[in-house]
């Protein structure tokens, strides 16, 4: 079945012009060609979408479903066409929990003053890559290597791992905790995005982990204390939550924050994000 976008075209057209003639005038074609390009899509399909009397045309009921998918189908074929337009005029980010933390809103009001030809929109993806192998973003943020040779990245910072407790946790009332206070525990982890794995802590003495699959369910389970999570520094900041609060874990190695994008396509906006979220994660 070959179905082209000139015939999806056409029988928008017919429908929303109310007439073959006027259909005709709206695409710039003649009234025969408009009657040849619907005449071939009914016989691709291979039924019937319009009724035709001297007076009207009216699409049947299986012609206003294909109506229906026709726009929609023609509404993402126009979306594909601005997109490939727009060149680089828009840089989209991704980032999987909690974008850039404390320097998120000051990334986007330097970006801002400093390239203000380039939209930068800012889009959670809850996926290994942060939307970049989803083709939803141009860079993405992440904060664990990325083993897919396809993408390139930079590290721009370091944060803290925090450990997310109950607001009643014994714990709570210390001012930083470590991995061995936490080896008794349940950990609740992500293992599409997350950064924690029971591999922090030495053979023996590893806690035991349940497996989360969203920010907003890590955080109810570990409000309810029953669980703890492990975290960078940027969740802290980006979620705060009334119920839990966040310890710094004092012996453990920091989380490197990188930037990715695709290795043979990068966005030459690239060098501009990693120099500026490079100065805003340095020291003092």
């Amino acid at each position: 079945m070959d179905v082209e976008l000139r015939q999806l075209r056409c029988l928008v057209a017919i429908v929303d012009e109310g007439s073959f003639t006027d259909a005709a005038i709206a695409l710039g074609v003649s009234q025969a060609a408009v009657s040849r390009t619907l005449a071939s899509l009914e016989r691709a399909l291979g039924v019937r979408l319009l009724l035709r009397t001297s007076r009207e045309v009216t699409p049947t009921g299986t012609g206003l479903r294909v109506v229906a998918h026709a726009r929609r189908v023609l509404g993402e074929v126009d979306g594909l066409l601005r997109e490939a337009a727009s060149g680089h005029r828009r840089l989209r980010i991704g980032y999987a929990w909690s974008a850039v933390g404390r320097h998120t809103l000051a990334f986007q009001r330097r970006w801002a003053q400093t390239a203000p030809e380039t939209e930068l929109q800012l889009i959670r993806v809850n996926s290994a890559t942060a939307g970049l192998a989803e083709g939803v973003c141009d860079l993405a943020v992440v904060r664990r290597p990325l083993d897919d040779r396809r993408f390139d990245s930079a590290i721009v910072g370091l944060e803290r791992r925090l450990c997310a407790l109950a607001a009643d946790d014994p714990l709570a009332r210390r001012r930083s905790v470590r991995l061995a206070d936490l080896s008794g525990r349940t950990l609740l982890v992500d293992r599409r995005t997350g950064t924690t794995t029971a591999e922090l802590w030495p053979s023996g003495s590893r806690p035991v982990t349940e497996e989360s699959h969203d920010i907003d369910d890590w955080l109810i389970m570990i409000s309810t204390g029953r669980r703890v999570g492990i975290t960078a520094e940027s969740t802290a900041h980006q979620y705060p939550r009334p119920g839990v609060v966040y310890r710094p874990v004092r012996d453990a190695e920091p989380i490197a924050v990188r930037l990715a994008w695709w290795r043979d396509d990068p966005h030459p906006a690239a060098p501009s994000v990693i120099e500026l979220l490079t100065a805003l994660y340095r020291p003092g």
